[in-house]
């Protein structure tokens, strides 16, 4: 294992973090800080050097929280504090192509395939000694995370997995939707294009700021709060990433034989197992299936949760009391 401790301008904030973990849970009309991640943590997982967050005590039980795309871990900067607050081990890694996690060795295939974004999340709990941990995510995380929890239950205590159940096969994104359906999916054909990558390329922070307000409506944020989050998009593997997630969607782009018996066992449609809360919020602008369509594929404890108040994809940014609630609740289920 290699850990290692990265300084960043973000350190200046530390004293304003300690602060906000004295707070009481309710207190969601407080400021939070401007970015409350201090200093960030790196270590060899994988293929990859991971840059991750980490709160709380060391010896408190395991949070791991994904974040989605086009986001960064500021979706949980007002989550995490709260739940180091309440004794837990926090950690919130970025994801290949974001922030200050890189590819170990240049000639790794850049592969955004479900199973090796969940391979890495394996790959990270390795790395740390950590043997289960309850799981968070929304979008390509929750995904990360519906997949752990899927392939590799004895790793996972309890998900919270925003969107319900996200594992899907290429097989299945060869058959059409009903229109509206389509045009939600707008980007996903954009990418399939070269135009699409150029096009990304150029305009990714415009291009992600758009995604932002479509997938959450109602949610005013500043241009502090993209900008923090935009920083991470500036990743040189991030276009790659993102585009070739997309294109394997469609089975336009091919994935690694190493991943080929994951993707295998995924394509079952596997259920899972572990206690879990959904949760949707009621604003939610981005494709997203209906609770009552993916119920069954929890087995174990389950309880859906609707977030009211305009509440949109990013749910934990957006609604971070009642997700920091989702995650207590979920590891007592």
């Amino acid at each position: 294992m290699h850990v290692t401790s990265k300084f960043s301008a973000r350190g200046l904030l530390r004293t304003a973090l300690g602060v906000a973990l004295t707070l009481p849970l309710g207190l969601s009309a407080l400021p939070a800080p401007a970015d409350p991640w201090g200093s960030l943590k790196h270590v060899h997982a994988g293929v990859l050097d991971v840059a991750y967050a980490e709160m709380g005590p060391a010896n408190g039980p395991v949070v791991i929280l994904l974040h989605g795309w086009p986001y960064d871990i500021h979706s949980y900067e007002k989550v995490a504090p709260a739940l180091a607050a309440k004794g837990y081990r926090v950690l919130v890694p970025y994801a290949r192509g974001y922030g200050d996690t890189h590819f170990l060795s240049a000639n790794t295939m850049r592969n955004a395939e479900p199973a090796a974004l969940a391979q890495d999340v394996v790959d990270f709990m390795d790395a740390l000694h950590v043997q289960r941990a309850v799981f968070g995510g929304f979008d390509w995380g929750a995904r990360s995370a519906d997949i752990v929890a899927a392939l590799w239950p004895e790793r996972v205590k309890a998900l919270v997995s925003v969107s319900g159940y996200l594992i899907g096969t290429q097989a299945a994104g060869q058959a059409p939707l009903p229109p509206k359906a389509e045009y939600q999916w707008w980007y996903q054909f954009y990418f399939a294009t070269e135009r699409g990558q150029q096009g990304y390329e150029k305009n990714h922070r415009d291009f992600a700021k758009l995604i932002w307000q479509l997938a959450s409506p109602k949610w005013n944020f500043d241009d502090a709060t993209f900008d923090r989050s935009a920083a991470a998009f500036d990743n040189p593997d991030h276009v790659a990433i993102t585009i070739h997630n997309y294109r394997w969607r469609l089975d336009l782009a091919k994935g690694e034989d190493r991943y080929a018996p994951l993707e295998a066992r995924l394509a079952q449609l596997p259920p899972i197992t572990v206690p879990t809360i959904t949760m949707e919020g009621d604003a939610n602008g981005a494709p997203h299936p209906a609770p009552e369509a993916y119920a069954k594929q929890f087995t174990g404890k389950y309880e859906f949760r609707l977030i009211s108040g305009g509440i949109g994809h990013n749910l934990p940014q957006e609604a971070p009391e009642a997700f920091t609630k989702a995650v207590i609740d979920a590891n007592h289920l």
